[in-house]
This record gives structure tokens, C-alpha cells and sequence, in this order.
């Protein structure tokens, strides 16, 4: 057998006759039979229960970011995909406070945002002091110790913020180019007090920090701060796998700070670093990935043509652009109200309960992630999985060093209604009288 193709000449057209190869000859991937077997619960439709997800996140996502989860892919550089990221870059901003141009969503979690941060400022023998009372602090250490670092801690029980005075003896002591503390820290449930640490930061080895409003007042100051990032998945109510991040003129050519937010004044982790520069490094960062010199050309921060640099998760900037647009379209000053509000609600909920809040002191208190004791007698687990079992809804053990001390329960974004709040309550109330005491 044989197929007939035609090839242009300089006269014309001449029609050449080649071979027809069987489909034995065009066998491409292996020439033995297939040994995998396609797996079974791939031949099984898709299933996703229904769930209240009410601890530190993710959050549920409205129908409305859904929607725009199941719309068509288009082309990552096509014009509308980047018409659609600079809605983003525009929201970040707003979210932020800000008006930096090196505004972008790193294709990832929040996490991912977070050693964005590091990877881009930090180099080799760098001092980092770190403010540890919680999960996040060690993280970051790890993080640090990491790119080689030299890293020291700062140490406060969970549960417990950090004062001036100690700040600013281990300023003194360890005479850091970064040091990193943590606001809002969701492991347990504590807001560190950032009144005073600008000036603070200024005096100690003319560190730039930058003033931050008390998490009392309704606005966020972000004058100073140097780098903000957060996850998609907390009070955006996006699904994860988008990170906003930001970076003022100063932490790409001078002394910076870096903060991550949940979107609110009181979720965020705050970094100071001294004579870091992204465009002035000794060496390029150890990830092309999350170079932000790179992700600059395709986020269009330059002013320059795009260029390309990853193929972009599409769909989930399709949701990042909505939540976003909700964030908007209800305001700021509207959802800090909302979620202090509605913590204050359960907390008071909770102690009607018997129950005893983590933070002793009101004003420490994270509302967007609600840290409560375990009761003595009762195994953390067996509360939240028959709170699971039975209601639907997921409500989170400790992590780290509260793991087995406290319940964390999450009241953020789309989720955060008084609603769900009284559906929370009577599942814990009927948690509580199931469950078996003195077991432990």
C-alpha cells in the first residue's frame, strides 16, 4: 500500500508516492505490550463531598469564583489573558493599599509567595533574627537556614506576643540584616502588636520598617512596608495555586521590609530587611521559577513587552480576578468590620459554651482564625472528626506546638457569616456531648 503526497517544485506541483506504514511500524511509545492497566477509580465519575470548611483554610469559594473556575482556557499570552492580569495587578494593589508597580500572583500557594519573598532578598550568609511563637516563625527559620543563612530565634510560648523591649534587645543583640515577626499567626491564633516597631526599627541600626496601624483601628497602614504577600485560598475565598505579592521601588534598589497578608489587618507576616536589594544581588536567586526579575518581564511591571516565562495557571487567575473583584465591589473597610464582627460573636458563643478561649487577652486575638482550648477530658480528634462526620463541617486541631491544646476554627471571606457561626456552635455543643471524656 501506498499514500500520495504532492511536492512543490520549481515548475510546478509533482505528485511522489510513498509507502503506507502499518500500525505496527508507527507502535511509538513501546514496542511491549502495555504492563499498567488504566486504574479503576479513573474509570469512576469525580466525587467531592460538600463540606463547611471552617478552619485556618482554605475557605469555601463562592459560586460566583466557581463559575469562573469552569470557564474555557484561553492562551496564556493571548490579549485578553493579560488584560485579565492586569485586573489582578490592579486588585492586589487595592487589597494592598498600594500603588507599586512590581505588583503580580505568583503561580502558586501561599507558601510559595512566601519563599518568593525570601529567595528574592536573602543571600548566603545573611543574619536573620526571627520572632518565634508559633508554626510561621519556624517556618521561616527553616526557610532561612535554607538559602545559608545565619539565623537566629527570638522565642515566646504560643499563645504570647512579642513587647518593644524585647524586640529591640534582640535587635541590639544579634544585630540582624532581616528580622522577621509574625502578626497574625494562625497556628495559634495570637496578633503581635506592631504599634511602635517602625520607630523602633529606625533607631535600631537605622532599620525601615515602616508604621502599621494598631489592629484596633479599620485601615490598614502599608506606607513602609516593603513586600506584602498572601494566599488566594483564606479571606479571597479563591481556590489556592495564586499568590499576590508586591514590591515597592525600595525593596527592588534599597533597604526593604516584607509582610505577608491574609487580605486583613490582622492575618500577616512581616519581615525587615536592611541592605537587600532584588537588582543588586552578589548572586541570581537559586529559582529561576520565582525569580522576580523574570516574572517582572511577564507580569509587564517594566513597562516592557510581556515576555514569556511559565505557562500561567489560567483558570485559577479566572478566580483570582473575581475574588478580587468581590473584595472590591464590598470594600475593605467593610470586610475588617465583617470578620471582627462575627469573631466576636463566636468567641462569645464559644465561652456561653464552657469552652475557654487560647488568647487570654481580647485585643490578641486572631478573627480570622479562632483558637479555642481543647477540654480537658476530650480528645481533640475525635471532636473534629465527629463534628465532620455528623455536620459537615471541618474545624482544625492545633499545629506545631499547639497541636493537641486547641481547636482552631476559621471565620473568613465567604464563610464568614453569622450563620455559619451558629452552625458551628451547635456542632461543637453536640460534639461535646457524644464524644468521651477522661479517655486520654
Amino acid at each position: 500500500m501506498s499514500s500520495v503526497f504532492l511536492v512543490q517544485q520549481t515548475a510546478g506541483w509533482t505528485r511522489v508516492w510513498l509507502p503506507l506504514l502499518s500500525a505496527q511500524c508507527c507502535r511509538s511509545m513501546s514496542s511491549q505490550k502495555l504492563q499498567v492497566v488504566p486504574p479503576a477509580p479513573l474509570l469512576q465519575p469525580l466525587f467531592v463531598p460538600e463540606r463547611l470548611l471552617l478552619g485556618p483554610g482554605p475557605s469555601n469559594s463562592p459560586p460566583r469564583i466557581l463559575s469562573a473556575g469552569g470557564r474555557q482556557l484561553i492562551g496564556h499570552i493571548h490579549k485578553e489573558m493579560i488584560q485579565i492580569m492586569d485586573e489582578i495587578k490592579l486588585g492586589i494593589q487595592y487589597a494592598f493599599q498600594t500603588q507599586n508597580p512590581l505588583t503580580l500572583a505568583v503561580s502558586g500557594t501561599g507558601h510559595c509567595a512566601m519563599e518568593a519573598a525570601f529567595l528574592n532578598v536573602v543571600e548566603k550568609g545573611d543574619k536573620v533574627l526571627i520572632a518565634v511563637n508559633g508554626y510561621w516563625g519556624e517556618r521561616a527559620t527553616d526557610i532561612a537556614k535554607r538559602l545559608g543563612a545565619e539565623v537566629y530565634q527570638l522565642a515566646k510560648s504560643p499563645g504570647e506576643y512579642f513587647t518593644l523591649e524585647e524586640v529591640e534587645k534582640g535587635l541590639l543583640q544579634h544585630t540582624p540584616s532581616l528580622f522577621f515577626i509574625t502578626h497574625g499567626e494562625s497556628s495559634t491564633g495570637v496578633v503581635q502588636p506592631l504599634d511602635g516597631l517602625g520607630d523602633l526599627c529606625h533607631r535600631v541600626d537605622n532599620m525601615a520598617f515602616g508604621p502599621y496601624t494598631d489592629p484596633e483601628t479599620a485601615s490598614v497602614a502599608l506606607k513602609g512596608i516593603d513586600i506584602l504577600y498572601s494566599g488566594s485560598q483564606k479571606v479571597l475565598s479563591a481556590p489556592p495555586g495564586a499568590c499576590p505579592i508586591s514590591f515597592s521601588e525600595r525593596a527592588r534598589v534599597q533597604k526593604s521590609v516584607i509582610c505577608r497578608i491574609h487580605f486583613l489587618k490582622y492575618s500577616i507576616f512581616v519581615f525587615h530587611f536592611v541592605r537587600k536589594k532584588i537588582y543588586t544581588r552578589k548572586t541570581k536567586p537559586i529559582s529561576f521559577y520565582l525569580d522576580m526579575a523574570e516574572l517582572t518581564k511577564y507580569w509587564g511591571c517594566d513597562d516592557n513587552p510581556r515576555q514569556y516565562h511559565h505557562t500561567a495557571p489560567i483558570n485559577t487567575f479566572f478566580c483570582l480576578r473575581e475574588a478580587l473583584a468581590i473584595l472590591a465591589e464590598k470594600g475593605l473597610e467593610n470586610s475588617w468590620q465583617l470578620h471582627m464582627e462575627n469573631s466576636l460573636y463566636l468567641c462569645s458563643g464559644l465561652q456561653k459554651l464552657g469552652l475557654k478561649l487560647f488568647v487570654k487577652e481580647p485585643d490578641a486575638r486572631l478573627p480570622t482564625v479562632n483558637t479555642v482550648l481543647v477540654p480537658e477530658g476530650y480528645n481533640w480528634k475525635e471532636i473534629t472528626e465527629y463534628i465532620m462526620k455528623h455536620h459537615g463541617i471541618e474545624v482544625s486541631g492545633g499545629l506545631g506546638a499547639s497541636a493537641g491544646k486547641v481547636l482552631r476554627i476559621g471565620l473568613m471571606g465567604y464563610n464568614s457569616t453569622k450563620f455559619n457561626v451558629d452552625r458551628v456552635l451547635h456542632a461543637l455543643d453536640d460534639a461535646l456531648q457524644h464524644c468521651l471524656k477522661n479517655k486520654l
